[in-house]
């Protein structure tokens, strides 16, 4: 039989294409793999409350239970758990061969367990306690998860330590990477060029950024554009930076993100330095550079312990905007920078779930397993 890969994610799989999506595709070539999401209320009409939806999407089943919760946010919380424990043992069947539990949120460890894994992997791709609006239980969550995980993954240096310091000495540091032959088209395609330059931001727009730098940077650099791109959560659109040379893209899929970098002149990573910022590593430093754009950066810890040689890091307005004035145009190049060509390399998606899929063929964890679901429920 097949071995099976359950993925419990706050995630959605449609939303922007990220890490769980990245490793997960590469995965699923070799398992069966359910792909769990966070409650969802469906748009439009009343819906049977507390059923799981399943569908099949990029060789995976991706479900959720639907819930009649209109206007709010509602992830992994206590009283939805019970309808997860119940309802999905019986639509995954029970294990028949290998079957690898992998936690991005620790909400969920109820759930990974009464799943029965023979092995349970967490993997730490941001510090989901120092986000707007956590859920106050996510910091006990985490030390438990960090116990009685059998593989722990951090996907940032900053991360990995923390990891370390609460007690997983044995956390494998791997930290997200690119898929650079996606992002060739940035490269070659034809410089779609505008009247005025333009730097823009590719991603969530959300608390980690410095909506006050953004706004400064506008206000320095007139006769650029800063164009925004990506979906706005977790901030009252009424609250972004407004200007005249200030747009908002909105959400662009994965397979339009070539496409949106060949329109721009210099990358942003306007981040905030603050306590929601001080464990990422954001995943677009890399895909800016495989798309040859030169990127400004704040002092996020990863980005310069990391890129430091690569990345052009400024703390104010001013800095941004001299650095974006001295970058100018961007020219068109049918290949990466020199200087970015080892990194891109070294950090390919395909060589991190490779070592992935080593780490969790060599784990065949020997817990007693009941006495673990003991605990996590406690």
């Amino acid at each position: 039989m097949k071995s099976e890969l359950i993925v419990l994610s706050h995630l959605r799989w449609d939303w922007v294409w990220q890490r769980p999506q990245q490793l997960v595709s590469r995965m699923a070539t070799d398992y069966t793999t359910w792909f769990i999401e966070e409650p969802l209320t469906p748009p439009g009409g009343p819906v049977e409350p507390n059923r799981l939806n399943r569908c099949s999407v990029d060789g995976l089943n991706r479900v959720w239970l639907e819930i009649p919760e209109q206007g709010r946010h509602i992830g992994f919380a206590d009283q939805v758990l019970p309808h997860y424990i119940e309802q999905l043992p019986d639509l995954v069947g029970a294990p028949t061969a290998e079957r690898v539990v992998w936690l991005y949120t620790p909400l969920a460890l109820e759930i990974a367990f009464a799943l029965q894994p023979t092995t349970l992997v967490y993997d730490v791709m941001d510090d989901l306690a120092a986000f707007k609006d956590a859920a106050p239980e996510l910091v006990v969550r985490q030390r438990q998860a960090l116990r009685l995980a059998d593989i722990v993954f951090a996907g940032g240096r900053s991360l990995h330590s923390s990891m370390v310091r609460q007690g997983r000495s044995d956390a494998q540091l791997l930290p997200s990477g690119v898929a650079p032959e996606h992002y060739r088209q940035a490269l070659t395609r034809p410089r779609q060029t505008s009247d005025r330059p333009v730097a823009g931001y590719i991603g969530v727009i959300d608390e980690r950024l410095d909506l006050q730098l953004i706004s400064g940077i506008a206000a320095e650099l007139p006769d650029w554009e800063i164009r925004m791109i990506g979906p706005v959560a977790k901030i009252n659109p009424d609250d972004l930076p407004k200007a005249p040379n200030i747009s908002y893209a909105g959400h662009k899929t994965y397979a339009e993100l070539p496409g949106v970098m060949a329109e721009l002149d210099v990358a942003l990573m306007p981040f905030a330095i603050n306590e929601a910022t001080r464990s990422i590593s954001p995943t677009k430093t890399l895909e800016y550079l495989a798309g040859g754009l030169p990127v400004v950066s704040t002092h996020v810890p990863d980005v310069v312990a990391n890129f430091s040689g690569v990345v052009h890091l400024g703390s104010r307005a001013a800095d941004f905007a001299a650095l974006c004035a001295h970058l100018g145009r961007r020219k068109t190049s049918t290949r990466p920078d020199p200087s970015t060509r080892d990194l891109l390399k070294k950090y390919h998606w395909d060589s991190i779930a490779a070592r992935i899929r080593e780490s969790v063929v060599s784990a065949g964890s020997q817990e007693d397993r009941s006495t673990l679901e003991t605990e996590a429920t406690a």
